[in-house]
């Protein structure tokens, strides 16, 4: 953190220059509808960006309903496709230190399997256990509930992206692109957020989930498990491989 002369607080991040890319042009395209608090991105150059900074606040109920509204707004702005990378956003982006390529596809099931599961499965598992998440996939059209629009999403809400401050929820570190709009609500319950089922029952209120959803996270949740098995092993491969068994 550091403070410019005019006193605003900013944050200053460098890095690999195409995850900055990405996570510029992923905050600019969340902030656009206006509908969750994000970071303003006040300048960016190869591997380096600067953004203002969200103090330090808590998550009561005010705050986690408002942020269940507006995260329901937010992935009602939509994308072009499942995949969609944001404007101006690299095709090859990155959920946390693991590559993540934006390809679009128009049916999600088959989408979610060959972009987001199988990539991350192939460089964490392999033998029996690929061949586990591998029939899986071939399920996924029998268990993903009814076609929903593309989201724009957030692509990486685990509870330390989401900040809260001045009576709101605000993302950060996105890993955005075009989506389900469960898989979000099921990253937000990977580990656990504050005032979770108030967060769900705002959301719920203002752009009801299809019936169903609560059986649908372990679906969801599945890529950021394998993302997780991938960058850091432990148990997560076994998280993902139960989820697996349970939809064969």
């Amino acid at each position: 953190m550091t403070t410019l002369d005019d006193g605003t607080e900013v944050v200053v991040k460098s890095g690999e220059p195409s995850a900055i890319a990405a996570e510029a042009a992923g905050l600019r395209w969340l902030a656009e509808p206006g509908a969750v608090g994000v970071p303003e991105v006040l300048g960016e150059t190869e591997g380096r960006m600067v953004s203002t900074r969200v103090p330090p606040g808590r998550a009561d109920r005010d705050a986690a309903e408002r942020f269940g509204r507006g995260l329901a707004a937010l992935h009602a702005a939509g994308a072009p496709a499942f995949g969609a990378p944001p404007p101006g956003g690299p095709v090859h982006a990155w959920i946390g230190e693991a590559r993540m390529v934006n390809e679009t596809g128009g049916h999600w099931p088959s989408w979610y399997a060959e972009h987001r599961v199988l990539p991350h499965a192939r460089r964490a598992l392999g033998g029996d256990d690929l061949a586990l998440v591998e029939r899986a996939c071939a399920r996924f059209d029998a268990v993903a509930g009814p076609p929903e629009p593309p989201a724009r999403l957030h692509g990486d809400l685990w509870t330390g992206n989401v900040l809260w401050a001045g009576g709101q929820g605000w993302v950060i570190d996105p890993a955005a692109h075009g989506g389900h709009r469960e898989t979000d609500v099921a990253m937000l319950a990977l580990f656990g957020a504050p005032q979770l089922e108030t967060i769900l029952a705002a959301y719920d209120e203002a752009a009801p989930l299809a019936d169903g959803w609560r059986d649908r996270v372990g679906l969801h949740q599945l890529w950021p498990l394998l993302v997780h098995a991938e960058l850091f092993g432990g148990g997560y491969g076994d998280r993902a491989l139960a989820v697996c068994e349970r939809i064969t």
